[in-house]
């Protein structure tokens, strides 16, 4: 029901129709989900932005490591 309007297009009224609900129920169960969504968004965010950068700090050491190894095999051949 609550993806049905707030993915769906439907309004609160087509939506009880439909499911055979009061409108007001389904207004506070979108509510709900709403509140629920924007709680949750930006913790997960935070966690992603965290992961990222730890990944981040991983590739600039592994190109480090790589520049310095190539720049010595290269003096090696000479």
């Amino acid at each position: 029901v609550v993806n049905a309007v707030l993915e769906g297009g439907l309004s609160y009224t087509e939506a009880a129709r439909d499911f055979d609900l009061v409108a007001q129920t389904v207004h506070n169960w979108v509510t709900a989900e709403k509140k629920k969504r924007a709680e949750e968004s930006p913790t997960a965010t935070r966690g992603q932005v965290g992961e990222l950068e730890r990944r981040i700090r991983e590739l600039e050491q592994e190109n480090a490591f790589l520049k310095k190894a190539a720049a010595f095999f290269a003096k090696e051949q000479r």
